[in-house]
């Protein structure tokens, strides 16, 4: 994994010396050569509602690194409008101040080797320059945590982050801050040359709102006695070059910003070893969006259409293409890796394919076939709350859509108890919920793929499925018997007539006669029973005793499709009897 996340920074060119870091600079100020303050101008996407500037490689320090430089350490060059004009600090406030000073010192030191830096120097020593800075950045609504850096006017503005004649005097400082070396040389665990073991790596930041600090939280962490294996500290566990425990980390922290998404109480990673111009695994976040060239192209079409590209050799870029997928969240300053995927694009392609296919359920109006449904629907389906999700059920759920393979059978356990709970108390069924179980029951066993369709099957071979299909056949009959009765057959007898349907069908078969008496409508009664007894039929009038898991899903799905095969007249619809049954209508009434 680490390795092909290094792939991934030197591909990005992420991959550089010690002691630099890609942060988002939003803010360049500019000054003359006289150390005169100029202007201030803002970088990035300006038009963004959200503008976080340009990300720019910077000069940076680590916390332990800070720690040994004493007290108002800070980083040199790139730093935050706070620490550089006190913007936001109090005038009391020593520690803004003692790193204000530090900031400027550290201008005037490398000043000796880059001249270009003792304006700037001059000008931030200076109290009233420093006022007339923060005024501006007020005014244009500049925050105390936003990156700051600066550049010199003339014919080409120079930003003086960009050059490399500091870069020694640099390395130089920060040698004086690196604890003292052991000598033991170990085998990087990247590059695979002897070194002397980084003792911290840099933190991995973007993971507080899944668990993680804001400060940022480490992957290698090894604090308890228990593992630290030889007498190693520290990171010496993991042992890497400062330069390729600066690489990964650097990687990991622009695709959490750039190529992530939030899904419960994880991070989801996505990247490709080539970029492409289509993304199948944001098709899954946002299948709904609609194709620049043709609207209203929905996800499964889209998937099937870039599949079928590929097979015929049109769009040879991608046959050898592969994508990586990674799953995150931290606990208490440490990383967890929940999840590690690869595999090749056309895969990735076939199984996002197969994922939409297998959700696909017909509408609770029985109008068409649902949308591809995102994955937060999905995951939305199997709990009350989407904070009840677990993290491993995600991170399971995750991996069946990018990889395929079975749904965990806990997905079919929740999205049935959801379904119970929706029926029973009268509430509209959540469609991803019955899509999941449709897709559950369909990769559990091969052979009923082609039995399970979004639409009703009438000729289902699985009794559990008639008995579904009977049930809401049973409450229709009540309702155009008695009309709205509140609680009917549904909401009294569902959950028992779920997992015993022998112990319930029968006295509900019993009492739908009654119901079928009181039909003033020959046509309508004449069909109903013929319904019915076109069920018993499939059930060859042999009802089970009790059903499993599976079997109660397919109860589920049996009785959810009939309801929509046959919309309800509860919501103002009326009956509108399929072909086979006019043609009986038809035939009795001659």
């Amino acid at each position: 994994m680490l390795h092909e996340v290094l792939e991934y920074a030197r591909r990005e060119g992420l991959v550089g010396p010690p002691g630099f870091k890609f942060k988002p600079v939003r803010w360049l100020l500019f000054f003359d050569r006289d150390g005169r303050y100029l202007e201030t101008l803002e970088l990035g996407d300006v038009d963004a509602k959200r503008n976080r500037g340009e990300m720019i490689r910077a000069p940076n320090l680590e916390l332990g690194e800070m720690k040994r430089g004493g007290s108002g350490c800070r980083h040199f060059l790139v730093d935050t409008a706070q620490v550089v004009t006190l913007l936001g600090a109090e005038e009391d406030d020593a520690k803004a101040r003692a790193k204000h000073e530090h900031f400027v010192g550290l201008l005037a030191d490398a000043s000796k080797v880059f001249a270009e830096l003792a304006p700037v120097a001059k000008a931030l020593a200076d109290p009233e320059m420093v006022t007339a800075i923060r005024s501006d950045l007020e005014s244009v609504q500049a925050t105390p945590t936003e990156n700051v850096t600066f550049a010199l006017s003339g014919a080409e503005p120079e930003r003086l982050v960009e050059h490399d004649t500091w870069h020694d005097w640099w390395q130089s400082f920060r040698s004086g801050l690196q604890p003292e070396g052991t000598g033991r040389r170990m085998r990087c665990l990247l590059s695979g040359e002897l070194v002397e073991a980084t003792p911290t790596h840099p933190k991995i930041k973007g993971l507080a709102d899944v668990g993680g600090l804001s400060m940022g939280d480490v992957l290698p962490a090894f604090k308890q006695e228990s593992f630290r294996s030889y007498g190693l500290q520290q990171a010496a566990n993991a042992a890497m070059s400062e330069e390729m425990a600066a690489a990964y980390p650097a990687a990991l922290n622009q695709l959490l910003r750039e190529r992530s998404k939030k899904l419960a109480g994880n991070k989801v990673l996505h990247w490709y070893r080539e970029t492409p111009e289509v993304d199948p695994v944001g098709w899954l976040n946002d299948p709904d969006l609609a194709d620049p060239e043709q609207e209203q192209v929905d996800a499964l079409r889209r998937a099937r259409d870039l599949l079928e590209a590929i097979e015929a050799g049109k769009r040879p870029d991608l046959a050898g293409n592969r994508y990586y997928a990674l799953t995150l969240s931290a606990n208490s300053g440490r990383v967890v890796v929940r999840d590690w995927m690869t595999g090749s694009f056309e895969d990735l392609v076939r199984n996002v394919e197969r994922w939409f296919d297998d959700l696909q359920i017909v509408t609770r109006d029985g109008q068409g076939s649902t949308r591809p449904p995102k994955m937060y629907a999905v995951l939305g389906s199997l709990v009350r709350d989407l904070d009840d999700l677990p993290d491993p059920l995600v991170a399971q759920m995750w991996r069946t859509a990018v990889q395929g393979g079975r749904f965990p059978q806990q997905a079919m356990a929740r999205a049935l108890a959801r379904v119970r709970v929706a029926i029973t108390t009268d509430d509209p069924v959540r469609t991803a919920g019955v899509g999941v179980l449709k897709a559950c029951l369909r990769r559990q066993d091969p052979n009923l793929r082609e039995e399970l369709e979004p639409m009703l099957n009438p000729n289902h071979p699985s009794p559990a499925y008639q008995c579904g299909r009977l049930l809401a056949t049973l409450d229709y009959v009540q309702y155009k018997a008695l009309g709205d009765v509140g609680a009917g057959v549904v909401q009294r007898y569902y959950g028992a007539a779920s997992t015993t349907p022998a112990l319930v069908l029968g006295r509900l078969l019993r009492l739908a006669q009654f119901h079928l008496a009181k039909l003033d409508n020959k046509r309508e009664r004449l069909g109903l029973e013929r319904r019915i007894a076109e069920i018993l039929d499939q059930l060859e009038d042999t009802i089970p005793a009790t059903l499993t898991l599976e079997e109660q899903s397919l109860f589920a799905l049996g009785y959810y499709q009939q309801k929509a095969h046959r919309p309800s007249a509860k919501t103002g619809d009326t009956e509108t009897p399929d072909t086979e049954t006019s043609e009986i209508l038809e035939e009795t009434d001659r």
